[in-house]
């Protein structure tokens, strides 16, 4: 039976002497704000299921010592915007972590595989769905909440151990260890993407001057939606950043004379869009173009996929694991290595792809 925390005291009292390892989940809100508000935070320990309430004044401060304790491994599963929630709730993140959605992906069972269905590849259980849409901030919870709850942390006990074995007989923990590593050191949410202009398909047709005015304004866009806790296109949305960046107003008063003829035009930051309109970057220089791919470029993209595709096959990893379109765009314009390709997955690729890019030929 689930054990509802409702007082810090308890928690603390429930943690004083912690296990090697606690399955850890969370629900959280993010409809209408920037941070993900945490409304609830589910832990298996021992035989126990704890639904813990963090609305309750101090009950993140009694969980953070468990979530920063170095000695106390935490198994989630596709852990990466629970790492937003816990990390801005409670001031620490989950470390060390487990994430079994990372290790299925790595013992070939499937990749981006939902938590329902890994419980069910590995034990047999079908778990309901209803209440994935819940109002998780409501209070009281209902019992189909609290049973939903505790369903998506009782069944990590048999996953781990599962996931772990398979791992260690593939010789592949290593791989597990610097993928949640990597995915912790991206998890507070605190740095925003420091291109966001090429996820931006209209920058694709824009000159060079245009993407850096993008590149201006989805920065400050990011950095305001960030201190207001307000989300991103509440700030300024993809249709009005497109125009401004493309057709910039030649002065304050042209550019308010755009805000005012925008339906959800910020009218009252007209100052503040003006001055990062006008402000170059102090790497914007450095920053790469969004471009539509020429054939000849397409061709290359192709090759390197089979390379990684084949590579993948070898091993007996799902498609998409090893590198990513996105990244391997990254990699064939301009040579360097992205971050998320380092480690284990450069010491495979490297010597597959390096010949494939241009400067190679």
């Amino acid at each position: 039976m689930p054990m509802w925390i409702y007082h810090p005291a308890t928690l603390q009292s429930e943690l004083q002497d912690p296990p090697a390892w606690v399955g850890l989940d969370t629900e959280f809100v993010r409809e209408r704000t920037y941070w993900p508000q945490l409304a609830l935070v589910q832990m298996a320990i021992r035989d126990e299921i704890l639904l813990i309430d963090p609305l309750v004044p101090g009950m993140t401060d009694a969980l953070r010592p468990l979530l920063a304790a170095p000695d106390v491994l935490k198994v989630m599963h596709s852990a990466s915007e629970d790492l937003v929630a816990l990390s801005h709730d409670c001031g620490a993140l989950p470390a060390p972590l487990f994430d079994t959605q990372i290790a299925a992906s790595l013992c070939g069972i499937g990749g981006g595989m939902g938590y329902q269905k890994l419980v069910q590849e590995v034990t047999g259980t079908a778990l309901a769905k209803g209440e994935t849409r819940s109002d998780w901030l409501k209070r009281p919870l209902s019992d189909a909440q609290l049973e939903y709850a505790a369903d998506d942390v009782v069944h990590l006990d048999a996953i781990y151990h599962f996931l772990k074995d398979r791992l260690d007989s593939l010789g592949r923990g290593a791989w597990q260890q610097q993928d949640c590593a990597r995915m912790l050191a991206n998890g507070g949410g605190e740095e925003g993407e420091r291109w966001p202009h090429l996820a931006m398909r209209s920058a694709q047709v824009m000159d060079p001057p245009a993407q850096r005015r993008m590149l201006r304004l989805l920065r400050w866009r990011d950095t305001q939606a960030r201190s207001s806790d307000k989300p991103r296109t509440w700030i300024l949305d993809n249709e009005l950043a497109t125009l401004l960046a493309r057709s910039p107003p030649s002065d304050r008063a042209a550019l308010q004379a755009q805000l005012d003829g925008h339906p959800k035009a910020p009218r009252k930051l007209g100052d503040a869009i003006w001055q990062a309109l006008a402000t170059p970057l102090g790497d914007e220089a450095n920053a790469p173009l969004a471009r539509n791919a020429s054939n000849e470029d397409k061709a290359a993209l192709k090759r390197l996929q089979e390379a990684v595709s084949a590579c993948s096959t070898e091993l007996g990893l799902p498609d998409g694991i090893l590198a990513s379109r996105r990244y391997l765009e990254l990699l064939q314009e301009n040579g360097t290595w992205p971050t998320a390709l380092a480690g284990w997955r450069r010491e495979l690729l490297e010597p597959r792809l390096m010949p494939l890019l241009p400067s190679a030929t």
